[in-house]
């Protein structure tokens, strides 16, 4: 799959290409390799270009950096970090709650979320569905619009409803209507999910498909239900994925790997952005390099794999960290292979050189989302072909614990237990929703879940004095913290519950009010 999709994007930047390509003199001739949507969208070849077109667009590291910072930075899970204070301005006023409507976060994320509807609506407008695999195409590119817009809902709220090709004349949309774009998202995917032509794994142990499954569109179509608080609905979608026998937890020895390289497509991940070994279609990925280690502030052990360069953003605050040793020990399963203490790296090695200092660390280094010298293709400085997940089971066990509980079921105890048992903890007799949201936010955390999970429940309002103060650790292993922001001016406020809309999107559109606040 991975070269089927890297050669169907090659074809597609071609045709592109050799759409630009005119002369003067022929004008009045048939312009070869030159496609219309009315003369393109018509064979099964044509149906897989546009499917990678949407594929390669989604899996863009440029798009899924501004994606996943915006949804990290704003959780209580992580600090902004680098190498000192000013050494990125966004990622800052981002973790701080300082941002304004023009933050490129915002823009960009806005934008790549319409960029795949975009380019998902030109198959579902486009392509006849006459073969298996233009309905196939079909069914995905529904995916992939549901996924853009439970995005664009959870934390805009009233996103303008795209779901055809825009005529000039409809380029100004008005802000959507929740229960409509709630619709949409449901439609897509039980449409998709009854077409009878997604693809699905054979076993827990197939990982050979990169495609979008039956499977993770039930997941999404469950998520979607639980952020409605929709839960009776939500419980057999979920109860189907589970059912399934596809997937299954990884056993707790390798989940340090779970992230990594050598653990892609495993048996718990229902959809990963898909990179290739290759020097030719790697570039340097900007994700990558800022959220691995300030590595050239630390001395390496001998035979370390780490990758020596990356820039140090994202690092665990100690209320994470301290949630884990409330649940599992200062020694827990999970919490050693999430993240290791200064003491815990010096112990192995590691330790700050003498003269440096890590800005924005509070004790602790993720370790779960390690950086690789093995995951980086060779000749490409910062090109990693590890590949992103984005859903794994365990989410999909915790999305149905919470609709059991909140639902009326009976499963939620038997769910919350197979993701503790995993992780080494003794099992519960019963659960309840503080449990579920404990369990999610340290099996999932750094995997851009937390942030949408803290709007929905209610419990963002505890950030409100993030981004007064930020750590330090120094080589002797103290932590100590500088005063930023005022309370008054940083922290999360009444407005925040939504995002603002971004300005360049009110400057050209004047049919949007902005949310409440901004």
């Amino acid at each position: 799959m991975k070269t089927i999709l890297k050669n169907i994007t090659l074809s597609l930047f071609a045709i592109a290409a050799l759409s630009l390509v005119s002369c003067e003199d022929v004008l009045d001739n048939e312009q070869h390799g030159a496609y219309t949507p009315e003369g393109f969208y018509k064979t099964d070849e044509q149906a897989e270009q546009a499917l990678a077109a949407v594929y390669a667009y989604y899996s863009n590291s440029g798009n899924f950096y501004n994606i996943f910072f915006l949804k990290n930075l704003l959780s209580d899970d992580f600090w902004s970090g680098g190498g000192n204070r000013g050494d990125n301005a966004q990622n800052e006023q981002m973790n701080e709650y300082t941002f304004n409507a023009d933050h490129p976060y915002l823009s960009a994320a806005f934008q790549n979320f319409y960029g795949v509807i975009y380019r998902s609506n030109l198959i579902l407008e486009n392509l006849p569905g006459t073969t298996p695999v233009q309905q196939c195409a079909i069914a995905e590119a529904k995916v992939f619009r549901a996924l853009a817009y439970i995005d664009l809902i959870s934390m805009w709220g009233t996103p303008p409803l795209v779901d055809h090709i825009l005529t000039p004349d409809e380029y100004q949309q008005p802000n959507g209507d929740p229960a409509a774009l709630w619709a949409l998202v449901e439609k897509d995917l039980t449409e998709a999910i009854s077409s009878g032509v997604l693809h699905e794994k054979a076993g827990a142990g197939d990982n050979s498909s990169y495609r979008v499954t039956k499977q993770f569109a039930q997941a999404l179509l469950g998520k979607a239900y639980v952020f409605q608080e929709k839960y009776a609905a939500a419980i057999p979608v979920l109860d189907q994925v589970i059912a399934s026998g596809k997937y299954e937890l990884l056993p707790g020895s390798q989940y340090e790997n779970i992230l990594q390289y050598t653990h892609e497509n495993n048996s718990e991940s229902l959809f990963e952005l898909n990179y290739l070994n290759d020097p030719q279609n790697t570039a340097m990925s900007l994700y990558v390099m800022m959220t691995g280690w300030r590595s050239e502030k630390m001395i390496l052990p001998e035979g370390s794999d780490i990758y020596n360069g990356t820039w140090g953003f994202c690092n665990p605050q100690k209320e994470l960290y301290d949630a884990f040793v409330a649940e599992e020990g200062a020694n827990g399963l999970r919490l050693t292979q999430t993240m290791k203490t200064y003491d815990q790296l010096v112990a192995e090695g590691y330790a700050i050189k003498s003269t440096e200092m890590l800005y924005g660390v509070e004790g602790a280094l993720m370790w779960k989302t390690r950086k690789v010298n093995s995951e980086f293709v060779e000749g490409v400085w910062g090109g990693s072909h590890n590949n992103i997940r984005i859903m794994r089971y365990p989410e999909v066990l915790l999305l149905a614990a919470e609709a059991h509980l909140k639902g009326g079921g009976s499963q939620a105890a038997t769910y919350v237990n197979q993701v503790r048992i995993r992780a080494g903890l003794p099992p519960q007799g019963n659960v309840n929703m503080e449990d579920v949201m404990l369990e999610k936010r340290l099996e999932l955390c750094g995997e851009s879940v937390r942030y949408q999970d803290m709007l929905r429940w209610g419990i963002a309002g505890k950030m409100s004095a993030q981004g007064t103060q930020t750590p330090t650790l120094l080589p002797n292993g103290t932590v100590t913290y500088a005063q930023l922001n005022s309370a008054s001016v940083a922290g999360f406020k009444d407005r925040h519950w939504l995002l603002p809309f971004p300005q360049a999107e009110l400057t050209n559109n004047p049919n949007i009010t902005q949310n409440p606040g901004w």
